[in-house]
């Protein structure tokens, strides 16, 4: 038992969820073909492919990489957008027993060589605007022999056809690899069962998905977050998905709603602001969406109501992690607290701890958070450091600090490294970017400690205003987090900015505003 007398089994039998012991995570689609064959399974722009069509694409594909000498267990890098050819990739992959390891299609060449390396992998698949990226440069020295280019569809000729390879349900199934910001990526191996218990707890019990829905994820599918909203729920149902390749401009992710009408919308907050920011907003017709959803970052309420009195529809927001596969604490359609990241989902559970281990009361005290349930990823490939330091027996050890109030809601009050002393005080930088968000002259902001030349420590914020900016407003946001907080925690110097950097799912990318936009 653990310390709060559950285990990851308890959990499990708690919602009911049961696999056979002999599973393999290409049932979310295969299951599907008896009553749903003709059934739509992805919409694309290229055309739709029903679940006969998308099953018999991936046998092909599966049955190529075997034929490339691929033997089960190999690792086989997936460099894709979001494009039919993902789901076909990932279901055939792992049918045939293989691993595909999926990686963001705008990682630079070091990042490309690295997923080669790291995985020893034998084969590479990538779209057709990133495959010339595998250069001789890049491939040499490595495993890889063969990068396939999704366009092409070499795989067409093969069978379509392809039994199902005997793995458990705890056996590896993929991998998805976790920010490199802090050093390199760790990449985060999953079991065979891990997608089907997601949609058993967040996509049943949360979303509430059925065959009839449609997901359009503007959240690409090789994250955690987008591979749930864009594989793992619609296919868990027989529903379908809309996968939408280019850049998701408020025109292309209006445009694809109107086109593909969603009924279920999947976003992060800085997407959302930048779709109520946008002019197009105005003419956008969502009325097919029955509930938008955000997480990766605070939703703040102004956001949150702007939306709703757009559009008519709620955003419910919740909080997962890589390593956990999707969302474990999560708000819903009845109930929800602006600014919280919800209740935690039926089959997980969580604790709040200090740094050095004791245990808090649930109710009311700060600690950093860990989580349990089956979906926990087991370790972190060829990295017995970091898996030492994050998988504590069956808990996850998330580094992120909460408070949980009355109710049950857990509230995001940053990371537990990133406090710091600023003219003889403790300030974390998130409580004031959370408040500078809620003015109603900001956007968006990103609020950071700063180290300056002598050594001391300093606040810094970058900000996109609703307006035109100038020096009287830095003085009314720098007023402003004084009245709503405590008169030292404030941002000392304002830079006014466009737009702030993106990286990965859509959060902030907090590095590069330091080191490409210095305040000076």
């Amino acid at each position: 038992m653990s310390e709060a007398g559950l285990t990851p089994q308890g959990l499990a039998d708690q919602i009911g969820f049961s696999v056979p012991e002999s599973y393999n995570m290409s049932r979310l689609l295969w299951d599907n073909l008896p009553q749903r064959a003709e059934a739509p399974a992805v919409l694309h722009d290229e055309g739709t492919w029903s679940y006969g069509d998308l099953a018999a694409e991936a046998a092909r594909l599966g049955n190529h990489l075997l034929s490339l000498g691929c033997e089960p267990g190999d690792r086989v890098v997936l460099c894709l957008g979001d494009e039919p050819a993902f789901p076909a990739a990932v279901m055939g992959a792992t049918r045939a027993g293989l691993v595909p390891t999926l990686i963001n299609p705008l990682s630079p060449d070091d990042l490309l060589r690295f997923s080669l390396e790291d995985g020893s992998a034998k084969v590479a698949i990538a779209s057709a605007e990133v495959a010339p990226k595998f250069s001789e440069a890049v491939v040499q020295g490595t495993s890889c022999h063969t990068v396939l280019n999704s366009s092409e569809r070499l795989w067409g000729g093969a069978s379509d056809e392809l039994p199902e390879h005997p793995t458990h349900r705890t056996d590896m199934a993929f991998w998805m690899y976790t920010s490199g910001s802090t050093g390199k990526p760790k990449g985060v191996v999953h079991k065979h069962e891990d997608p089907a218990y997601t949609a058993a707890s967040w996509g049943s019990r949360i979303l509430g998905i059925r065959e009839s829905d449609i997901t359009f994820s503007v959240p690409k599918a090789f994250h955690a977050y987008g591979f749930g909203n864009s594989i793992t729920f619609p296919f868990s149902v027989g529903g379908a998905v809309a996968l939408m390749s280019g850049r998701p401009t408020p025109a292309n992710v209006f445009g694809q709603i109107a086109r593909h009408k969603p009924t279920l919308f999947f976003g992060v907050p800085t997407l959302y602001t930048a779709l109520l920011g946008d002019a197009t907003v105005e003419t956008a017709d969502l009325t097919s969406v029955r509930l938008s959803v955000s997480a990766a970052e605070v939703l703040s309420k102004e956001v949150l109501d702007s939306w709703r009195a757009r559009f008519g529809h709620s955003i419910i927001d919740g909080l997962g992690s890589t390593e956990m596969l999707h969302i474990y604490l999560s708000n819903d359609a009845e109930r929800q607290k602006a600014g919280s990241a919800g209740r935690v989902v039926p089959g997980y559970t969580v604790r709040l701890k200090t740094p050095d281990g004791k245990e808090l009361a649930p109710e009311g005290e700060e600690g950093v958070m860990e989580v349990m349930g089956t979906s926990r990823a087991d370790y972190y490939w060829n990295r017995p450091d970091k898996t030492a330091e994050t998988m504590r027996g069956d808990w996850l050890w998330t580094g992120d600090r909460f408070i949980c109030d009355e109710d049950g809601y857990y509230y995001f009050l940053g990371r537990q490294d990133d406090l710091v002393k600023v003219s003889g005080e403790w300030v974390y930088p998130l409580e004031i970017e959370l408040t500078l968000n809620e003015h109603p002259e900001v956007q968006e902001s990103c609020v950071q400690a700063v180290t300056l030349p002598d050594g001391r420590t300093t606040i810094h914020a970058w900000v996109v205003a609703t307006g035109a900016p100038d020096a009287a407003l830095e003085k009314r946001l720098k007023d402003y987090a004084k009245s709503q907080l405590l008169p030292f925690k404030y941002p000392r110097q304002v830079k006014f900015m466009d737009a702030l950097p993106k990286a990965g799912v859509g959060k902030i990318d907090r590095q590069s505003l330091l080191k490409q936009h210095p305040i000076e």
